[in-house]
């Protein structure tokens, strides 16, 4: 059947079932994938929470859209009677997570673009700090 988008939001309804993985679980992949990057900070557990739960709404949205049997249109009977070709709703809540959720990925340095802005921002920190220590180290 036709899942509303609240219920692939696991917000009531069939969604959620066996495969997918609960927020804790993704929170603490999303923390290891930080740390052996080497970007982990106290500051982004907010982050990585939002990212963790977004997560488990997309392995819903995934579910069910594989369980709808994966076409991306569907028949849709409106209030009026009439028969629609629309987007698959799962398919669009699942679309949207991944757009989401990449942009959290990226913030927290898990994709090369984010890992090489985390590292020159890093660098540039070190930097300021260094020519402090020398115009320090001149009596400046």
């Amino acid at each position: 059947g036709l899942y509303t988008r609240g219920q692939i939001l696991g917000k009531g309804g069939p969604a959620g079932g066996d495969r997918a993985l609960k927020a804790a679980t993704w929170k603490k992949r999303i923390m290891k994938a930080c740390e052996e990057a080497g970007t982990y900070r106290e500051c982004f557990v907010s982050v990585i929470d939002t990212l963790a739960n977004l997560m488990e709404k997309r392995d819903n949205a995934k579910q069910l859209f594989e369980e709808s049997g994966g076409q991306t249109v569907i028949e849709y009977t409106n209030k009026a009677g009439a028969t629609n070709m629309v987007k698959n709703p799962a398919l669009v809540v699942l679309m949207d997570c991944d757009t989401l959720a990449l942009s959290y990925w990226r913030d927290l340095g898990l994709t090369p673009a984010g890992l090489k802005k985390l590292k020159a921002d890093a660098m540039k920190e070190e930097n300021r700090q260094s020519f402090g220590d020398v115009l320090a180290s001149l009596g400046i």
